[in-house]
């Protein structure tokens, strides 16, 4: 190993493999911390149910409060830990954020009259995971993901992952999102703006799940469709929805 020591055994853990799979690795071997710890929360719900039943005069139920309370807080114990381990399935490789993010985009905007065009490309220039065009404009989709502890914010507007410049991940997008609006408005005549978004699905967003930095905006999944539906409407005619849809799908390279 480069910087080494030939004295010193090096400690496996650190070496040879991708933080996805120490991830992974260190939570199956947690598990039974986990469950010993759910062991204790669960016998604090049992006296704390058992409480609750003596407290209101219903000693004869007690039994029957004391289990409830203990499975309650098992099971949500479980759920909170399930939850943070799924937060990470696209960061793992276990699913894909297109998938996610096509579902979401689907769900809460084709009845409202948008367009959804799904991995396309001009060659030898950009490609995006999702192109959307409706009523309120045109926006751009991609999907990233990060270590979960990874804090995503925005400082004096400059976009940062942990301590690191976002500005390597902004700009390809901005450039992307200019370059479809470029070719949309030679093709069809229709001035456009493009606005780029990109969907994060795993890291450290602030508590409103949007950042705004360097041209782009970072949100989670499942507020994809939220804010596209909060553009004001009456931009695109139906028609115009109809020529810059039928443009894109002939014009950009499917991915």
């Amino acid at each position: 190993m480069p910087g080494g020591s030939i004295y010193v055994k090096q400690d496996e853990k650190y070496t040879g493999s991708s933080p996805q799979w120490w991830y992974e690795k260190f939570w199956r071997e947690d598990a039974q911390n986990r469950r010993r710890s759910r062991y204790i929360k669960a016998g604090v719900g049992l006296v704390l149910g058992a409480a609750v039943a003596i407290r209101f005069d219903l000693t004869a139920f007690s039994p029957l409060f004391a289990l409830l309370f203990a499975g309650l807080v098992a099971a949500g114990d479980w759920l909170y830990h399930w939850r943070a381990f799924h937060a990470t399935a696209v960061w793992r490789g276990a699913r894909r954020g297109e998938v996610i993010t096509r579902r979401h985009l689907r769900r809460s905007l084709r009845r409202l009259g948008y367009n959804v065009l799904d991995g396309r490309a001009i060659r030898g220039k950009a490609s995006i995971d999702h192109l959307v065009i409706g009523p309120g404009g045109v926006w751009v989709v991609d999907n990233e993901s990060w270590s979960p502890d990874t804090e995503i914010a925005c400082y004096a507007g400059r976009l940062f992952f942990g301590e690191k410049y976002g500005s390597k991940t902004a700009k390809p997008l901005v450039e992307a999102a200019e370059a479809f609006a470029e070719l949309l408005n030679r093709e069809t005549g229709i001035a456009v703006t493009i606005t780029p978004l990109l969907a994060v699905h795993c890291g450290l967003l602030p508590k409103s799940g949007i950042v705004h930095a360097e041209g782009i905006t970072l949100l989670k999944p499942r507020l994809t469709g939220k804010l596209i539906r909060s553009a004001e409407g009456g931009v695109l005619s139906d028609e115009q929805i109809e020529v810059l849809t039928r443009t894109a799908a002939r014009e950009l390279q499917r991915v």
